[in-house]
């Protein structure tokens, strides 16, 4: 046997290892899902030690075809070691519950040899951005008595930090990875069998034909298919590399530039992550942070998710208007009702899902169920079929989609495990509150700045995780709702993802729009910046997360929704015709009085919207006259 020969066994054996990991990660996720999970460490310890060994031999020497032998044994320790610590919680779980936390001396290794590991498995998945920040905090945690002011703190012993974190109910082990292990799991191989049975496509075929025929199709499209597939990856980057294949070529060739279409397809793909009824990971996360049903997050998440992409929609048209974007020709275009008709019994999940959790089913259950539905809803049609291959691979794709945020719930678990130790998480808000005082706009500002600096090159899950602990308390503090607070933080660890210089949606968009990522993440940012208005409307206007009586809350989406169309109109400087800055500025002005919740307010806002109208519709039809008058003398 030749060295080529060996090197490509040895591959195809570790390439068998890593999809029989996944299809028992997968197995055991949909085992606990219907019978009931296990014990908290019981269950997020055997869901990360899978993980771990899925890391190591997809990242590093052990996937690589001819690696260097000593880079090999570093990786094959690292593997075992990764695995070794985190099953320990599994095989003895009863004398480590019988000890209330007592750490013994084989156990303050084993503690330290777990974080090691987490933090090199969780740089190989997603980077160093979340790594460094754990190790700041873990550094905080005994540099803490040196500290001056508000970061002071009394000290802890590296015992007492290891034990907190590795046998602690609020470190690696806490209610992230609990998320993780149960909620986030099922959402993604849910997501990966739609994917797989056509579901995806048929979403993307859907919004084509239906936005296909108006001005800027291919760009709509990619708006109301990224929405849609957002619900079922729930992660802005995958969404991106999902949909965006096949959006951004499209927009591309109808004429748009590239950092447009790059544009386009991020915000479009980040939103995805607030689009009910599915949303995106964080979304479970909150429901347990705030311990509101996942129902409840979701109906409050409506409106906003409206708001974002008519914003988005709104906006994708004017720039085809502006640069006579053309329309799709006849031929490109999908046929909805073939569409339906071929593949709509793909979707039949969806309802499902949200039927159950309307029935008060758990998301672990309604998504068990709604798999289920997936796979026999596949057999409908033979073009469709779920085969025994296509299912593992579901079961492998899921998986290996849950990989980054396992990782990054995990190392989460490391800084907010310091937070709590340390107290940190209060003297974070204090400092908000203390230097906002009772400006609660002030307190806004600096609460959504820092969920964009903290929530940089992280995943929206772990940027959610770190924000909320950190600064949402501050903004409970000051008479917020806390619902309304969890929101708001939400959409800035979201909007992190298009927020230079760190944009991971905007990066992964740039390799398939073929331009530069920073020129697409400030485009993006343009095309977004309601979104990062949005936020403190639903804060001071409650009714936008659907608070109040019945009149209220309509009345609230309505002119919210008008509101949302004349900040994208003040974007694009494009109404009926090209606006200027006079115009622009008064028409924001009246955009933002729309969301706000006196009448009187939205009425004013109204008018100022309707009279810049009518000024432009004066205006255009003079510059028409004179346009026919100079043609007929000439």
């Amino acid at each position: 046997m030749t060295l080529d020969s060996a090197n490509v066994t040895t591959m195809e054996m570790v390439d068998f290892i890593r999809r029989i990991v996944a299809i028992v990660l997968a197995l055991f996720s949909l085992y606990t899902a219907f019978f009931g999970v296990f014990s908290d460490m019981m269950q997020r310890s055997f869901h990360l030690a899978l993980v771990m060994v899925l890391i190591f031999t997809g990242h590093g020497a052990i996937a690589k075809s001819s690696p260097r032998l000593p880079h090999l044994v570093i990786d094959v320790l690292l593997l075992l070691t990764g695995f070794g610590v985190l099953i320990y919680h599994v095989v003895f779980f009863d004398a480590v519950a019988g000890r209330w936390g007592e750490l013994t001396e084989l156990e303050f290794w084993l503690g330290i040899m777990c974080i090691g590991t987490l933090l090199e498995a969780t740089r190989r998945s997603i980077g160093w951005p979340i790594v460094i920040l754990a190790l700041v905090f873990l550094a905080y945690a005994f540099l803490g008595p040196y500290l001056p002011g508000l970061l002071n703190h009394r000290g802890y012993s590296l015992e007492r930090v290891i034990g907190h974190l590795y046998l602690g109910g609020g470190g690696i082990f806490g209610t992230p990875l609990g998320v993780s292990a149960t909620f986030v799991i099922m959402i993604v191989i849910f997501g990966a069998m739609l994917e797989r049975s056509g579901a995806g496509q048929v979403l993307m075929d859907i919004a084509t034909g239906a936005t296909g025929r108006s001005r800027g199709g291919p760009a709509k499209a990619a708006v109301v298919g990224s929405s849609l597939m957002g619900m079922i990856s729930g992660t802005a980057v995958a969404n991106v590399l999902t949909t965006g294949t096949i959006s951004i070529p499209l927009m591309k060739r109808n004429g748009y530039r590239p950092q447009v279409a790059g544009a386009v397809e991020a915000v479009a793909s980040t939103g995805g992550q607030l689009m009910p009824p599915v949303m995106g990971a964080a979304a479970f996360i909150m429901a347990d942070l705030t311990e509101r049903p996942y129902l409840e997050i979701a109906a409050a998440a409506i409106l906003p998710a409206i708001l974002y992409y008519v914003v988005l929609f709104t906006v994708v048209h004017l720039e085809a208007v502006k640069n006579n974007i053309p329309v799709l020709e006849e031929d490109e275009l999908p046929k909805i009702v073939s569409t339906f008709l071929s593949g709509g019994h793909l979707l039949l999940s969806l309802p499902v899902f949200v039927y159950m959790l309307i029935d008060g089913y758990s998301v672990m259950y309604a998504s068990f169920w709604a798999i289920v539905t997936t796979l026999f809803a596949s057999y409908v049609k033979r073009t469709t079929w779920l085969t025994p291959k296509k299912l593992l691979a579901s079961f492998v794709d899921g998986a290996n989609a849950v990989l980054p945020v396992a990782a990054a719930c995990a190392t989460a678990g490391i800084i907010i495990g310091v937070i709590t130790l340390t107290g940190l998480g209060l003297k974070f808000s204090s400092l908000i509150v203390a230097v906002a005082g009772d400006n609660l706009v002030i307190a806004l500002i600096l609460t959504l700045v820092a969920s964009l600096l903290l929530g940089m090159g992280l995943p929206t899950a772990a940027a959610y995780i770190l924000v909320s602990t950190l600064v949402a308390p501050a903004l409970v503090d000051l008479g917020v709702d806390l619902l309304a607070a969890h929101l708001f933080v939400f959409y800035g660890a979201m909007l992190s993802s298009i927020t230079p210089p760190v944009a991971l949606a905007a990066y992964a968009a740039a390799g398939l729009a073929e331009a530069n990522p920073f020129e697409i993440a400030v485009k993006a940012v343009q095309f977004g910046i309601a979104a990062f208005i949005v936020p403190f409307f639903f804060v001071i206007n409650p009714a936008l997360i659907g608070v109040g009586d019945f009149v209220t809350i309509v009345m609230g989406a309505i002119a919210a929704t008008i509101g949302a169309g004349a900040i994208a109109i003040a974007i694009q400087g494009w109404l009926l015709q090209r606006a200027s800055i006079i115009e622009r500025i008064m028409v924001f002005i009246g955009g933002l009085l729309l969301m706000l919740p006196e009448i009187q307010r939205a009425l004013l806002g109204v008018g100022i919207v309707v009279a810049v109208i009518i000024y432009q519709w004066f205006r255009r039809k003079s510059m028409m006259h004179k346009k026919a008058g100079a043609e007929s003398e000439g």
